[in-house]
Order: C-alpha cells, then structure tokens, then sequence
C-alpha cells in the first residue's frame, strides 16, 4: 500500500506544482487563486523582513500576481500564540475591508517565531525557507501555494488556516475535489501511527455503518483530543482499524467559513486585551464537537509558559465556540511532513526517499555547482549556492545560499547558510554554520554562528555559573570558554539573565568581512577539540544569536543572495 500512495502522492504532487509554475508571475483572475494571502510574524521587525521578501518575489514573477499579499505582526507585549496570531489577523482584515471581506477566499499562513531549533530560517523566517526544487528555487512559501493551489476554486468564502514548517502532500480520486462548503471548521485529517498522535491532535470521528474506506471521507468529529496520550486515545475511541493496524487521524491544516470567522472575531473582543498564549489547534479545536467538555481548559500539561490568564482565556474560547461542527476530510492517501528542526531539515532534504520521490527533490537546485547526478546518488543537497568544480560535500549535508571556494570540505550531516568559505578550509561533521550581517554600534559587521546539529539551543538555566550544563558540540560551554582562553566570569548572556542558553551566549566574534567571520567561527570549533588554539583579537565586540537576530541587516543578507541569483543565472 506504501508504495501505492508513493506513486499517487508524486503523480498528483507534480500536477499541483505544475498547476501553480503556469500562474507564477502571472496576473490570476478571480476565483483561480485566493483573494487575500496573509502571513503572520511575531514583531514588526520580521514583518518588515517578510514584505521586504515578498516584494522581491513579486518583481522576479515568483508568486502570482494580482492579488493581494499582507503580513501581520502580532502586537507588542504578551506572546500570543498562533491562536492570538489568527485572531488579530482576522482583525485586520476585517478593518480594512469590511463587508467585502464576505466574498474572499483567505490564506492565513502561521510564520511568527524565531524558528529556535531551525536557526538557520530564524532571520528571514522560517515561511522563507529553502527547498530543493523549482526553477526560480521554491521557497516554502511558494510551495503552501502550490499544494493548495486546487482549494480556491472548490470553497466557500472563508480561511484556510496552516503553518510555515509542514508539508502535506495528498491525492484524492480522479475526477474528484477537496470542497470546502460547510459552515463551522472543516479540518484535513491524516491517518498516522499512534505514537505520532501524542503529539499532534487527533479528531475522534462520529460512528459510523461500516464505511467503505477509500482516498478521501467527509466525516463529522464529535471531539478533538490534544497530545493525548495512547491510552487516552482508546478511552475516547480515536483509535481506527485499517488492514489490520490501529492508527488514528491527526490534524494539519483547517478552514473556517465566513460567518465562523464572524464569531473568532466576537470573541477577540472579549478577550482582549489578551495576555497569554493560546493555540489555534488545541485551544479552538478543543471547544468543538458534539462531545466537547470545559475539563481541557485546565489542562496546563502542554503549555510552555503559564500565564495566569489562560484558564479565564481558554474558558471563553469554550463558551463562544460550542456547540460550532467540527468536519473532517479523511485524506487516508496523504502525508504529514514537519521541517522545524535542524534533525527533520537534514533528514528530509538528504535521507527520505519518500519525501524525495513524493515532492520531487533534487540534489543540487538553482546552483552552480558539479553535483550533477541524482539526490538517490549523492544524498546532499545544494540550493542557491555558487560551489568551485572542486568542492566536496559529503552525503547528509545540505548547502544553502552560500559560496564555496575551491579545495572547500563540508563533513556529513552539516547545514551551511548563507556563508562564504574561504578555499582549503574543512567544515567538521554534524556542524551547523549560518552567516548573518549585523548592524552594532552603528557599524555594519559579520557573525558566523556556529554549533552542533544536535544542540539544544533553547535549553536554558538559571544564571551564568550553571553554564557548564549547557553543552557545544558535546563539551560543556564552560569548558569551550576555557578552550577559547576566556574567562567564565566575563561570558555575557543577552536579554534575560535568568534563562541562559545558547541562544543567548554572547560567544560569536563580529567581524568586518564576510568570510573572515567564518574562518574565526571555524578556528573556535577546531579549538574544543583542543588540537588547536584560538586566540581572540583585541578589541573584537562578542554577541548572541538572540542579538544576531535583533540587530541583524536585512538588505545587506538579501544583497548577498542576489549576487549568487545574478552568478546563477549567468552561468546556467
């Protein structure tokens, strides 16, 4: 049957893409596209970071045209979630546009955060985010379009709802649509193991006389359970028999018709200001259903930070919500992709072959470089990246918008963004690099981050003197700043002194050239292995990621790219 749903999955997979290849750059006409495409980000910095994009996509004609394109930015203060993202966004579309609003076809795609286990799509946004495919190179943003490109034209007015960091890839019988047309939410579901539905929400379907099981099912929920746990899952009957295996049906993306977004926006209105974080799967999805119950509202098991609010918050989201139908669209020929870390990246883009068969994949897209033969051979990637003849990157690695000189050496299982490497240098195995230019103290300059693909940057501790249980590349970070010759007592951490990480460990040189940047960051990782010492130069300003990130310059990281754009195209 996998390998069935491989083949189904590629053949409608590629007809979608093509679909949308003949609109890019085009002007769509009404009804072929959406009417609004909205993006949401976390503060207005990284909302000006994505218009600047959009508008750069706009004019290559890498996205349709003719239609209308918003970024949103949370407002400032308390962190909202998702939840809180949709509401304000729903918001500010009803300001602008009022009535008119009740005869468009909305995507509102969830791109806000700071991408912490992807730090790679942390500055330019994770919606932004490289992929091996497409000619101009497909970004995630234009990849959303493409596999939803068929729901425009089969749905009422409304939101389609999803995020920046999922693929969902699904084929339904021929002659047959995706249709949109019920009030209330209308969600995808997705068969998956059950281990995979402790972390994601399940839907408990409504009985049903013994269906006959086929690609796609329009089915009621009468509840939607959270992470639950396993045993949970089989109290509440959300356990299903297919050939033998129990799965269950979890959650991506969903839509909610006109006057159902008439409602979330009666309930912004008594929950603002609104104070804490609230989810809009678990938080909203929750309230629906016939079998719905208040009891979800206390259970805090999942929530990162608890707000004393959210309780009070989610008590409205019940009350407003209730009694509102949950449908659910059983694509039993579908996958669920997740790319949000730098373990999923390196594995999706360099290791799956489903992933690689389904969407198409290449091992070298939009590149100069020699890798010409398939991913199935090679097993790395390279995307937006000018590599001379004789560089070597070993399998499992990916190389994105970034130039290698000759005699350059990439280990296995690396991610390099965005850098320069000088000729002759070697980058280690499982070594995360990302170039980023800064501006600080009113000077423009250079930091490479640099760490392990498998560090944990948002773990964090209570004050400085426990940096020693963060760790670098597998050595504690207090003995990285014995290696590197500093003092533990003058390590500085940005922002919140009370949660220290590596996010913000202010050990990254600022540099005033591009590929020396990358050449200091490279001498330190050699350095912990203590076969070489690294010697900081006077005066040299330190900073964090967190920092990078704050005072990063846009136009300066876009010009870089747009030099490799121009060296691409004449050379291809």
């Amino acid at each position: 049957m996998a390998d069935r749903g491989n083949v189904h999955l590629q053949k409608s997979t590629k007809e979608k893409l093509d679909k949308f290849n003949k609109i890019r750059g085009k002007a769509v006409q009404s009804g072929e596209f959406w009417d609004l495409v909205v993006i949401t980000a976390v503060d207005d910095d990284q909302k000006s970071a994505y218009e600047t994009q959009i508008a750069e996509k706009l004019e290559r004609k890498e996205l349709p045209l003719a239609i209308n394109y918003h970024v949103f930015a949370d407002p400032q203060g308390c962190k909202i979630g998702n939840g809180g993202s949709t509401l304000y966004s729903l918001q500010r579309l009803n300001d602008k546009y009022g009535k008119t609003l009740s005869g468009f076809k909305v995507i509102l795609i969830h791109a806000g955060g700071f991408s912490q286990r992807l730090p790679n799509a942390s500055a330019l946004g994770k919606i932004f985010t490289a992929l091996p495919l497409g000619n101009p190179l497909y970004q995630m943003l234009e990849l959303k379009l493409a596999i939803y490109v068929d729901f425009p034209s089969h749905m009422k007015p409304g939101v389609l709802v999803t995020c920046a960091d999922d693929i969902e890839l699904y084929s339904v019988p021929d002659q047959e649509d995706i249709v949109f047309d019920k009030s209330g939410f209308t969600a995808l579901a997705h068969p998956s193991p059950l281990s995979i539905g402790t972390t994601h929400g399940v839907f408990v379907l409504e009985p049903t006389e013994e269906p006959k099981i086929c690609d796609m099912e329009y089915r009621t929920c009468s509840q939607f359970l959270h992470k639950p746990s396993i045993e949970k899952m089989h109290k509440f009957k959300a356990v299903c028999k297919r050939d033998g295996q129990e799965l269950v049906y979890t959650d991506s993306t969903y839509y909610v018709d006109y006057g159902t977004a008439k409602t979330l926006l009666t309930l912004l209105s008594e929950i603002v200001p609104l104070m804490c974080e609230i989810d809009a799967y678990g938080d909203f999805l929750q309230a629906l259903g016939r079998l719905a119950t208040v009891d979800y509202t206390e259970n805090i098991a999942n929530v990162t930070k608890k707000e004393n609010s959210l309780v009070e918050v989610r008590k409205k989201i019940f009350h407003c919500l209730k009694g509102t139908e949950l449908n659910v669209i059983l694509l039993n020929n579908s996958k669920f992709y997740h790319l949000g870390t730098t373990e999923e990246y390196l594995f999706h883009f360099t290791s799956d072959p489903c992933l690689r068969t389904e969407l198409g994949l290449l091992s070298s897209a939009f590149s100069n470089c020699s890798t010409s033969e398939s991913l199935e051979k090679t097993r790395h990637c390279v995307m937006h990246s000018v590599l001379h003849p004789s560089v070597t990157v070993s399998p499992g690695s990916v190389v994105e918008y970034s130039r290698l000189d000759d005699e350059v050496k990439v280990g296995t299982r690396c991610i390099i963004s965005s850098c320069w490497i000088s000729s002759g240098l070697s980058v280690p195995s499982d070594t995360f690099l990302h170039s980023l230019s800064v501006n600080l103290n009113g000077k423009m300059g250079f930091v490479t981050l640099v760490f392990g693909v498998e560090d944990d940057l948002k773990k964090n501790v209570a004050s400085p003197a426990d940096m020693k249980a963060l760790s670098l590349f597998k050595v504690s970070l207090e003995d990285c700043v014995g290696l590197w010759g500093w003092s533990p007592e003058n390590v500085r951490f940005s922002g919140d002194r009370s949660a220290c990480s590596l996010w913000n460990a202010c050990i990254y040189p600022v540099c005033s050239d591009l590929k020396d940047s990358l050449m200091m960051s490279l001498e330190m990782v050699n350095a912990l292995d203590g076969g070489s010492k690294f010697t900081l130069p006077n005066s040299t300003i330190l900073t964090s990621l967190q920092e990078s990130l704050q005072n990063k310059n846009l136009e300066e990281m876009l010009k870089f790219r747009k030099v490799l754009y121009e060296d691409i195209l004449r050379e291809s």
